[in-house]
């Protein structure tokens, strides 16, 4: 069938793809590419993949591309459905032959009511889906589909058998062929990365257990299946002959440097810099000194750590499996080996006080990450973090689709018996203000823009979003 893979329209400057860990508008604009898109459109001879926020492209325009195809699945997450809902009514109000799916992990954790939501949806996958939407375009009938709920003929639901996990992750196409063919890279940017970037997952799942994070707990599973060191450095020679534009690749997936995984890590590195890559990855704040190096000797520059709270409570909370003095040392030792840190905080997380907010953002100057992003706790249906605040009263079930408002902008969902949503959610500000607004960090940042103009530009960019960014969610 005539496939196309979609990002639909929403909000503007809407991060919806599977690469971001929190569907939202962020403070400034910046997009993760959609690599769980991109996987099955690499399986389906003459998809494509079409990511309509990236290109700012209107409804009405999204329709007319989308109408030239059979077959549509569309991405979407629980703060994006509603919207997507109604792209998928007028689609096939378009077209009424057309057969459209939705995946993502919103309906991987609620089939039957995203499926009910409208009976302009013909399935919902669940679990992972490459296979799954191969399947359904080379035409099998749906009923042989396995890992999908979907609308028989009568409009009864159907839940057919669950697919299995991909165990060879090998076996996989490279997605950085369908990146070149069907995206504009030059529209995806994310602040601390060099730009233009392309980010690829080297494997699936996540090994820790932290009772927030959405993916490990929905699409990719706890064990953590890798590809080889080898499949992963063919991809990064395609690219580096193919895409010279690129100046950094980043490994996305959840702990790239699970312990694990460190000798594949090592070996991953040194192919790396015999192809002269400039790289980044995800890592937990546990990495060995010993790794650290090897890796910054082969061409590591940034790590995206996520912290989370300085508060040892917190962390034992939400089974971070981390210490806050462990993650003191990482950093330490990162700073020593000259590795930039961008590192993600959560306000809000269960245990959190006014007092705790003061000791994490005390705990962010102390360690001095080269950027950080700060998140509201988001309390996404299939988690743990979800369970525990609806049985708490932190959480009412009829709110957990409200995670954003009306401009996409991220809202606290959670609120405590001692602490606001209006606490938890201006706490936000509070942060980045004490962070970014001290001297020597703003010398730092100018002594990174007088290195480069194309810096500066970038910064000065970022910063009008930035400021923009604190009014409005100041309002």
């Amino acid at each position: 069938m005539k496939t196309l893979f979609l990002q639909a329209p929403s909000f503007d400057g809407f991060d919806g793809g599977a690469g971001s860990r929190y569907q939202a508008r962020r403070e400034i604009k910046s997009f993760w590419y959609p690599t769980w898109l991109a996987q099955p459109a690499a399986m389906v001879p003459g998809a494509r993949l079409l990511d309509a926020p990236v290109e700012e492209l209107s409804v009405e325009a999204t329709l007319d591309i989308a109408a030239a195809f059979e077959l549509v699945i569309i991405h979407t997450s629980t703060p994006s459905f509603p919207t997507d809902v109604r792209f998928v009514e007028l689609l096939k109000a378009r077209c009424p032959a057309m057969l459209i799916g939705l995946v993502g992990a919103k309906v991987a954790v609620d089939p039957a009511d995203s499926l009910a939501a409208s009976s302009a949806i013909d399935f919902v996958a669940r679990e992972e889906f490459d296979y799954t939407c191969k399947e359904i375009a080379t035409g099998r009938p749906l009923a042989q589909v396995a890992g999908i709920t979907w609308r028989d003929a009568d409009g009864k639901l159907v839940h057919n058998p669950p697919r299995a996990m991909i165990e060879d992750m090998d076996e996989l196409p490279f997605v950085a062929p369908v990146y070149q063919r069907d995206l504009k890279i030059e529209r995806y940017f994310i602040g601390y990365l060099k730009h233009p970037y392309v980010s690829i997952y080297t494997g699936r799942g996540c090994r820790s257990k932290c009772t927030f994070c959405l993916w490990p707990q929905t699409v990719g599973g706890h064990r953590y299946r890798v590809r080889s060191a080898a499949n992963v450095i063919a991809e990064a020679k395609w690219i580096k002959e193919n895409m010279p534009q690129v100046k950094e690749l980043m490994f996305d997936d959840d702990t790239f440097t699970d312990s694990s995984n460190l000798p594949r890590v090592h070996d991953i590195a040194r192919g790396l810099h015999e192809l002269g890559w400039t790289w980044s990855c995800n890592a937990k704040a546990n990495v060995p000194y010993e790794s650290l190096k090897i890796m910054k000797d082969n061409g590591l520059r940034l790590l995206l750590v996520g912290f989370e709270s300085g508060d040892d409570q917190i962390l034992h909370n939400i089974k971070k499996g981390l210490r806050v003095d462990i993650a003191r040392r990482f950093s330490e030792n990162c700073r020593q080996l000259g590795i930039q840190v961008h590192g993600t905080f959560i306000l809000g997380l269960p245990g959190e006080t006014r007092e705790t907010i003061a000791k994490t953002i005390a705990f962010a100057k102390e360690i001095n990450p080269h950027t950080v992003q700060v998140s509201l706790a988001a309390p996404y249906p299939g988690t743990t973090l979800y369970r525990q605040a609806v049985e708490n009263g932190w959480l009412q079930p009829e709110e957990g689709g409200h995670l954003v408002n009306d401009k996409g902008v991220q809202l606290a969902s959670i609120s405590y018996p001692h602490l606001s949503r209006e606490d938890i959610f201006h706490g936000i500000e509070t942060f980045y203000r004490s962070f970014y607004f001290r001297p020597s960090k703003i010398w730092e940042i100018v002594r990174e823009m007088l290195g480069s103009w194309e810096m500066t530009k970038r910064r000065l960019r970022e910063g009008v979003e930035f400021f923009r960014f604190l009014r409005e969610h100041q309002a």
